[in-house]
């Protein structure tokens, strides 16, 4: 899938990317990457994403100039777009094929980088042709990362922890919450869930909980206290943390695939007990 460089590699070398150079993309990973869009559009929970992949304006990055810190992105050339209706699971299958999406343009040595939030109104909506009752949750940044990262992306990387991630016990649970998983009992398992904790969430808050309960590993999402109220108020969404759940199913989906550990997803809540009313269950997946 990923254009001969393993997942976990992939994974591993991936990082947020806000200094473009504006060389345009090279037509033939242009191409590359827009049949991958193509062939890839349906989550794991069938909602099928419409996607797109376009060229950056001068005009494009004015506009981000107004996005917050997304002003900070400089030289972008491109951008993957996608749009959703509603429906059950729609944000956690965006942020599955999106971030399956970016793996494999980052398998094609472009960088990426996510920008968060609702652009129903922005000129990312037009360039998509955003239709009623469709969502813009998240816009990707891609191009050609440039050598040396600008000054403010530099400052932004250091508070943020670009590669800080919390411990794996407090991710990784062994059949009830309060009951860290170890290493050795994740068994080959553990490589798929140091996949996950890796992963890039919104402002690195890393919502996902895992809970391993015989062949079952079941998902649930941790909600940040206060961080919906932040997000209706600097992005008019509260829930881009179900985006972060997309990318750690996607994660966990694509390493287990490496590994040759066959599994699939289902919804079926099991009997542990939540360890506050912020936990919720969101998906299982069941090995085989």
């Amino acid at each position: 899938m990923l254009n001969e460089r393993s997942i976990i590699e992939v994974i591993q070398a991936r990082s947020s990317c806000r200094t473009y150079q504006h060389t345009p993309i090279a037509p033939s990973v242009r191409q590359q990457l827009a049949q991958f869009l193509e062939a890839h559009a349906v989550g794991p929970m069938g909602t099928r994403v419409r996607l797109s992949l376009v060229a950056a304006s001068e005009e494009d990055r004015q506009a981000l100039e107004g996005l917050s810190t997304y002003g900070f992105i400089k030289g972008a050339t491109g951008f993957i777009l996608g749009a959703i209706p509603q429906g059950d699971f729609n944000l956690e299958d965006f942020g599955y094929v999106i971030e399956r999406a970016v793996l494999y343009a980052s398998s094609l040595g472009l960088g990426t980088c996510w920008l968060g939030g609702t652009f129903a109104k922005s000129r990312f909506a037009a360039k998509l042709g955003l239709r009623k009752g469709e969502l813009l949750p998240a816009v990707i940044v891609t191009g050609y990362c440039a050598a040396t990262r600008h000054v403010v992306e530099s400052i932004i990387h250091r508070p943020a922890g670009a590669r800080q991630r919390l411990p794996w016990e407090r991710l990784f649970l062994d059949g009830a919450f309060d009951a860290p998983l170890s290493r050795e009992a994740a068994g080959p398992y553990a490589t798929v869930l140091e996949m996950v904790r890796i992963g890039p969430s919104a402002s690195n808050k890393q919502p996902w909980r895992i809970v391993k309960d015989g062949n079952a590993w079941h998902l649930f999402m941790r909600r940040t206290p206060g961080y919906a109220k932040r997000n209706r108020t600097l992005f008019n969404v509260d829930d881009m943390q179900r985006l972060d759940m997309g990318i750690a199913m996607c994660h966990f989906a694509l390493t287990s695939e490496a590994l040759g550990l066959c599994g699939t997803w289902v919804v079926r809540e099991p009997a542990i007990e939540r360890p506050d009313a912020l936990t919720g269950y969101i998906v299982s997946w069941i090995a085989e």
